[in-house]
């Protein structure tokens, strides 16, 4: 059965490093889909059946290539599985969203915001310290919600479950590690069936979709967001913005901007410094900036 072999595959892809989370439900319901219908082999016409019920072209492409990636791993073992064409559903990457940059007053006011939720349970406390902890160390939701209690540290917060599989040691800000223990006074006296550092009322880690819409809803009760189908901040700028305000405040000197970078692409847990510097934006402080050392190297002064 197609089951046992997505079974297989994923073990293997998460052995190599990866999460493989969301491929592996995508693949599952294929699977159960192609079974469903009989089939022993991963078959070009069931491909294309299942990803035109996708439900948008961009969709249909994500789709398309996790099942092409499988079927090619199959064959490698049993020729009689299909070797689907590159791009059969386009290539295009789908561009990334417009960043935008929150202002300290606008996220001081998402964080008051967080706390009028129903106060019936650990909901406005556990939104309130999480959304605070990711605007000021620029983590990913997931590795935030990944934490647990003993991931709090004498050294900082250790984030176990880093993009790619790694880890490392997060050191954090006094006055950061003060509102994290407030927040466990709170939290150790709730209901509670997981050692999950930030809990919701299933006593678990709230799921990245729940914190998300929870973030687009304080954000248009505060009108910082647009009405439902309009463009606006995304929890991901917590983190954008925090890469940005960071350099920002970074003395203006390009030795010191190097270092800079190279601190703040291990801090942000990135790969590789190309990904980091996506994240650097122009805004007028830093363009000042840019500006100034151009017009200091033209008339031969600083370089």
């Amino acid at each position: 059965m197609l089951i046992e072999h997505v079974e297989r595959y994923v073990d293997y892809r998460r052995k190599l490093g990866a999460k493989f989370d969301t491929s592996e439900h995508a693949l599952t319901r294929f699977a159960r889909y192609a079974d469903k219908c009989g089939d022993t082999h991963v078959t070009t016409d069931r491909i294309h059946e299942w990803c035109n019920q996708a439900s948008s072209p961009e969709r249909a492409r994500d789709i398309y290539n996790k099942l092409r990636r499988f079927s090619i791993f199959l064959r490698a073992e049993d020729f009689g599985h299909a070797a689907p064409p590159k791009g059969a559903f386009g290539s295009r990457r789908s561009p990334r969203p417009a960043p935008h940059l929150l202002q300290p007053e606008q996220i001081e006011a998402i964080l008051s915001a967080a706390l009028t939720l129903s106060n019936r349970t650990i909901a406005p406390y556990t939104y309130h310290f999480l959304l605070g902890l990711l605007a000021v160390t620029g983590m990913r939701v997931s590795e935030a919600l990944a934490l647990q209690r003993s991931d709090l540290t004498c050294d900082g917060l250790l984030i176990r479950r880093s993009k790619g599989g790694g880890s490392r040691l997060l050191p954090i800000h006094s006055t950061t590690r003060e509102a994290i223990t407030a927040y466990l006074v709170r939290r150790n006296r709730a209901f509670s069936i997981s050692d999950d550092l930030f809990i919701c009322c299933t006593g678990r880690a709230p799921t990245r979709q729940s914190v998300g819409r929870t973030f687009n809803s304080l954000t248009r009760q505060l009108g910082i967001r647009g009405p439902i189908g309009t463009p606006g901040p995304r929890l991901h700028d917590l983190r954008h913005s925090f890469a940005v305000r960071s350099l920002e405040a970074c003395a203006h000197d390009i030795n010191a901007v190097r270092r800079h970078m190279v601190a703040l692409r291990d801090y942000l847990g990135h790969s590789s410094i190309l990904c980091t510097y996506w994240y650097l934006e122009a805004t007028p402080v830093l363009m000042r900036a840019i500006a100034a050392v151009n017009e200091d190297r033209f008339v031969g002064g600083v370089r």
